[in-house]
C-alpha cells in the first residue's frame, strides 16, 4: 500500500506541475500579447499616468527612454496630489494608426489646478500598438528640450512704515561678498586684499577673522560682508580684483536708515513675509535650454497692503544711543501704554551676541519686582497671579514676535514671601519686554498686550483682571517718590517721569513711564549701581535733541 500511495503522490505532483506550467503559459501569453487595438494602448497609457506609473506609461510609447525622462521630470517638478487624464475619444483610422483626445487635470495642492486638453497618435508597430511619443501628448509647452517647473510668484513687495508714517524698511538689492575656497590659491593674500578693500565700510572685519571663517567652513563659501548698492558701486572694482571673491546679489528687506538696528526688524521681517505669503501666486512654467521661461498656467494675487510698524524711529535712535554707552550687555524696550505698541527696542553689540534678549532674554529679577510684590501684599494674593495683572507671564501670541516676559519656576503661593526675602526675587526671571509691560500696565491701569504692527492684533490666550485702582495708584506713588527723592533723583528734571530701580547681583534695572511712554532699561554686570538710571538719562537727552 505504501508503494501505491507513493506512486499516486508522484502522479499527483506531475499533474499539478502540468497545471501550473499551463497556467503560467496562459498568463504569460496574456501579459506578453501585443496590444490588439488603439483603444487598449491608449487606456493603458492614461491609466498608468493617472496612477503615477511612469515606467508603464513610457513602455507603451514608441520611444520609452525619452518618454520616461520627460514624464519623470514633469511628475518630480509638479509633485501633484492627484492626476487625471480622461480620454474623450479614440479614432481608429484603419491603416494601422489612430488618434485620440484627452482632458488632463493636475491637482497641485493648495488650491492650484492645471487643466488642459491633449491630442495624440497611436500606431501599430511590429511589436504591437504604441502611442507615438510626442512630449506635447503629455502637456502643452513641452518639446525641444523644454522642462516644466512649478514656481512661486510674488506681487510687488509691501513697504514698511514706522509709527509716524516714515519709510522704515524696503526690499533692496544686497550684494553679498563671498569667499570661495575652491578658487583661492593664497588665502593670506586674498583676505588681506579684501580686508583693505572693505575697510571704509566694514573696519571690524579683518583678514584674520575671514581666515578663521574659512577654516570653519569645510570648503563652503563664506560671506565676508553684505553691501547695499550705494557702497557696492564704490567698492566694486576693488572687490572684483580680489582672487576668490564671488559677488552674490539678492533682494532683501532692510531698513531705509542704516542707523536703525533693532531686534524688532527681524520680527517685522516675519510680518512682511506673512504678508507676501498671503498674496503669493504660482505658475507652471516651460523652461527652454537657454533659460527662457514661458508661463503655461498660474495665478498671481494682488499686492498685499503696506505695513505700519509700531516702531518710532526717533525714539529708537535715542535708545540705541543710550545702550552703546556701556561695555556690557544692555537693552531698552519702550511701549506706548495707550495702544501696546512696541515703539523701541535697542541692544548693544554685547547683548546682540546673546540673541534678541530685549524680547526673550530671561534674567533674575532681584528687587526689580518689588512693586509686583507690593501689589501682591496689598491684595493678599500670590506673586505669579499679581505679575499677570501687570502683564508679566501672560500667554499671548504676537504675530511675528517670538517673546517671553517671565518665568516662575516656583509657582503660585510658594512665592508669597516678604519683600525683604531676596531669595524669592531670584526665583522669578524677567525680560526687558516683561518689565516694560509692568511699567505700561501701571500707567494704563490694565494689563498691556504688546503689538508690533497694525492689522495683525495679538491673541491673548490667557487674561488677567486689572489691579484695583487704589493699588495701581499706590505703585505710581512709589515710582514718583523714587524719581523725586529716591535712587533715580537724577531723572527728576524730566517732568512727569516716574519709575523704579532694581538689582540682582551686578545687574541693574530701571523701568518707568513718562506720558504715553513706558520703558524698561536693563544692564548686565553693570559698572556702578546707577548705570540703568544713567542710561535712561542718556536716552531722554538724545530724544530731546533736534532730529538729524
Amino acid at each position: 500500500m505504501r508503494t501505491v500511495r507513493a506512486k499516486l503522490r508522484v502522479w499527483n505532483g506531475i499533474a499539478l506541475g502540468a497545471v501550473l506550467l499551463l497556467s503560467v503559459g496562459v498568463v504569460s501569453g496574456v501579459l506578453d500579447r501585443p496590444k490588439t487595438d488603439a483603444e487598449t494602448v491608449v487606456a493603458t497609457f492614461v491609466d498608468a499616468l493617472n496612477s503615477g506609473d511612469v515606467d508603464t506609461a513610457a513602455s507603451v510609447t514608441s520611444y520609452p527612454a525619452a518618454a520616461k525622462a520627460t514624464m519623470s521630470q514633469m511628475f518630480d517638478a509638479l509633485d501633484p496630489e492627484h492626476v487625471e487624464y480622461d480620454v474623450n475619444q479614440v479614432i481608429d483610422l484603419g491603416d494601422g494608426s489612430g488618434m485620440f483626445n484627452a482632458a488632463a487635470s493636475w491637482d497641485l495642492g493648495d488650491g492650484r489646478h492645471w487643466d488642459y486638453n491633449v491630442n495624440g497618435w497611436v500606431r501599430q508597430l511590429s511589436i504591437g500598438w504604441r502611442v507615438s511619443w510626442n512630449p506635447q501628448t503629455l502637456a502643452p509647452g513641452l518639446g525641444n528640450g523644454r522642462i516644466l517647473r512649478l514656481d512661486r510668484t510674488d506681487a510687488a513687495a509691501p513697504r514698511v512704515f514706522d509709527l509716524v508714517g516714515t519709510p522704515l524698511m524696503t526690499e533692496q538689492r544686497i550684494n553679498a561678498v563671498n569667499l570661495d575656497p575652491a578658487t583661492i590659491t593664497d588665502p593670506v593674500r586674498t583676505t588681506d586684499m579684501l580686508a583693505k578693500a572693505i575697510e571704509p565700510v566694514a573696519p571690524l572685519i579683518t583678514a584674520e577673522s575671514m581666515r578663521q571663517d574659512l577654516a570653519k567652513a569645510n570648503g563652503q563659501q563664506v560671506t565676508a560682508v553684505s553691501l547695499r548698492d550705494a557702497d557696492f558701486e564704490i567698492l566694486e572694482p576693488d572687490l572684483r580684483a580680489v582672487p576668490g571673491v564671488v559677488i552674490v546679489q539678492r533682494p532683501k528687506l532692510i531698513t531705509v536708515d542704516r542707523r536703525i538696528s533693532t531686534p524688532l526688524t527681524d520680527s517685522l521681517k516675519n510680518v512682511w513675509q506673512a504678508n507676501r505669503d498671503e498674496t503669493a501666486g504660482w505658475a507652471v512654467n516651460a523652461v527652454d535650454p537657454d533659460g527662457t521661461v514661458t508661463q503655461l498656467t498660474g495665478y498671481q494675487g494682488p499686492p498685499g497692503p503696506d505695513i505700519r510698524a509700531s516702531l518710532d524711529s526717533r525714539l529708537q535712535l535715542a535708545a540705541e544711543d543710550a545702550v552703546v554707552s556701556v561695555g556690557t550687555p544692555a537693552a531698552i524696550v519702550a511701549l506706548q501704554p495707550s495702544s501696546g505698541a512696541v515703539i523701541a527696542a535697542a541692544q548693544n553689540n554685547q547683548a546682540s551676541d546673546l540673541g534678541p534678549i530685549a524680547f526673550n532674554g530671561l534674567f533674575p529679577s532681584g528687587s526689580a519686582i518689588d512693586l509686583v510684590r507690593t501689589a501682591a501684599s496689598a491684595q493678599n494674593s500670590d506673586l505669579e497671579h499679581t505679575a499677570r495683572q501687570l502683564g508679566l507671564g501672560l500667554d499671548v501670541d504676537i504675530p511675528g514676535l517670538d517673546q517671553r516676559t517671565a518665568a516662575f519656576p516656583g509657582g503660585g503661593p510658594k512665592l508669597m514671601r516678604a519683600a525683604t526675602d531676596g531669595r524669592a526675587d531670584d526665583e522669578v526671571r524677567v525680560s526687558p519686554l516683561g518689565m516694560a509691560l509692568v511699567a505700561s500696565s501701571i500707567a494704563r491701569g490694565t494689563p498691556t498686550i504688546p503689538v508690533i504692527s497694525s492689522g495683525r492684533p495679538p491673541v491673548a490666550n490667557q487674561g488677567a483682571a486689572p489691579l484695583p485702582p487704589a493699588v495701581t495708584e499706590q505703585l505710581r506713588t512709589i515710582m514718583r517718590d523714587t524719581v523725586q527723592r529716591g535712587d533715580a533723583s537724577q531723572l527728576k528734571g524730566y517732568g512727569d517721569l516716574i519709575g523704579a530701580t532694581g538689582a540682582s547681583g551686578q545687574d541693574r534695572w530701571f523701568y518707568g513711564t513718562k506720558g504715553d511712554l513706558a520703558f524698561a532699561v536693563y544692564v548686565q554686570d553693570a559698572d556702578g549701581g546707577d548705570q540703568a538710571v544713567k542710561m535712561t538719562d542718556r536716552m531722554f537727552t538724545a530724544l530731546a535733541k533736534p532730529p538729524a
